[in-house]
């Protein structure tokens, strides 16, 4: 694959309002930074479609026993690591379902590792390595949109049947690609040139944050706004389950404790225990016949009442 000459990308140009950038008072760059934040957002908003389409072919693919995987490298790669390691907590979700995988894998989170994002055999090795199918799904995340690393990983990937969702932040005429789905927040410029920490990767979490929270909704692991597939591992989140337990139950501190406790910590079981007036068993035996859908399987349980 051949890359267009990167001086001329969109996120490599500078930006009209900040050649002064280091004569700026504190407050007059924070002023413009957060305009150029509002820049992200801007961007990110022009790409629903796009991103609703992506949410719903993840979601199909996660559905079916497939799994999401996050390729990139530097800000780009560890963007796609922090939002595949917040999933399991947030939807106690398998950490194979969503995977993020860097140039220079774990060491590159803390010390950089640039230059392996040259390599396009290592994105391609690590699907062999992952043994990536037809049933996946592979995401590259390249601000610029040429990492090299990334289109081996992507090329690998679409030879052996997965699709793949390309998320970069310059127009398809100064990256053209053949990939199944594109996401591209157009955000322009950077503050500091060519530096897309800023607002391409204010975009790229953006995005990320939609698209993950998005397939987790549709895979049911949320029941109406509220996380009740998290994961009971520390203080807070046993807070949180007990808050999310006493507001669809109506009960007291003190009962939605004996509650969560008798469903062994898991929210949705503890729900349907109450809702039902049913044991544990009875309650996660119905869970696993609506495939974790809590909202199914209440409906099935009591449906003539909508929680």
């Amino acid at each position: 694959m051949e890359f267009p000459d990167r001086g001329q990308l969109l996120t490599e140009q500078p930006h009209p309002l900040s050649h002064n950038l280091d004569q700026l008072t504190p407050l007059e760059f924070v002023v413009l930074c957060q305009q150029a934040d509002r820049e992200a957002v801007a961007a990110v908003e022009k790409i629903g479609s796009a991103l609703a389409a992506a949410i719903t072919l993840v979601a199909t693919a996660l559905d079916h026993g497939g799994r999401l995987f996050y390729v990139g490298a530097g800000t780009s790669g560890r963007l796609g690591v922090l939002d595949a390691a917040e999933c399991p907590p947030t939807f106690c979700s398998d950490p194979h379902l969503v995977q993020g995988l860097l140039a220079g894998g774990a060491a590159a989170l803390l010390r950089s590792s640039e230059g392996l994002e040259d390599r396009p055999d290592l994105g391609a090795a690590l699907m062999e390595q992952h043994q990536v199918t037809q049933g996946d799904v592979v995401l590259g995340i390249t601000a610029g949109g040429t990492t090299p690393f990334v289109h081996g990983a992507l090329r690998e990937a679409r030879s052996r049947g997965a699709r793949t969702i390309f998320l970069a932040c310059v127009p398809p005429e100064q990256m053209p690609c053949t990939y199944d789905l594109e996401l591209r927040p157009l955000v322009g410029p950077e503050l500091l040139a060519g530096s897309t920490r800023l607002k391409a990767g204010t975009a790229t979490k953006l995005v990320l944050n939609a698209l993950s929270t998005g397939v987790m909704v549709r895979l049911g692991k949320v029941y109406g706004n509220r996380m009740v597939d998290v994961a009971v591992t520390n203080a807070k989140l046993r807070d949180r389950a007990l808050r999310i337990v006493m507001d669809l139950t109506g009960l007291s501190r003190d009962r939605a404790t004996d509650l969560l406790e008798a469903a062994h910590l898991r929210v949705k079981t503890a729900l349907l225990m109450h809702w039902g007036n049913v044991d544990c068993s009875t309650a996660e035996a119905l869970l696993a016949t609506h495939r974790g859908n809590l909202r199914h399987a209440h409906q099935s349980l009591v449906p003539d009442r909508l929680e």
